[in-house]
């Protein structure tokens, strides 16, 4: 029998692998008209709610397939012209239940949108692109 291995097994990987692991388990690199996920700072969070950037909130887990297929979703939205505005901030499932708490989401997979100051909408393990997509419309 083997033993799988999980973020668990390894703590230090905790956000840097979820974070490494938004956009394809590549190098994130911005470029112009996309956007770039983000560990979650309540400074930059604050200047996009008051700038009326929309943001997306992405509570997941580096091992959680749901949250995986998600953000191939998301991924795809934010490289059309009409997401490609949004900042995303990414919270860590495993060692960020503090900042969970104080966006009420109670698991992973969670997907949170903001428009300016005021939350826009919400989905809960959802992966199906036409939910994830009208709830980035939700930000626009």
């Amino acid at each position: 029998m083997t033993k799988s291995i999980s973020r668990r097994s390894f703590p230090g990987l905790a956000l840097g692998g979820a974070i490494a692991g938004y956009f394809g388990g590549g190098l994130l690199i911005a470029t112009a008209g996309t956007a770039a996920a983000q560990p979650f700072d309540q400074t930059a969070f604050d200047t996009a709610r008051a700038a009326g950037a929309p943001i997306l909130i992405d509570v997941s887990a580096s091992w959680c397939s749901t949250c995986k297929a998600q953000r191939a979703v998301v991924t795809r939205l934010v490289s059309e012209p009409k997401y490609a505005g949004y900042t995303i901030f990414v919270i860590d499932y495993d060692s960020q239940k503090d900042l969970m708490r104080k966006f009420g989401a109670r698991q992973r997979s969670t997907l949170i949108v903001y428009k300016g100051e005021a939350e826009a909408g919400r989905i809960v393990g959802d992966t199906r692109a036409e939910a994830i997509e009208a709830l980035l419309a939700k930000g626009v």
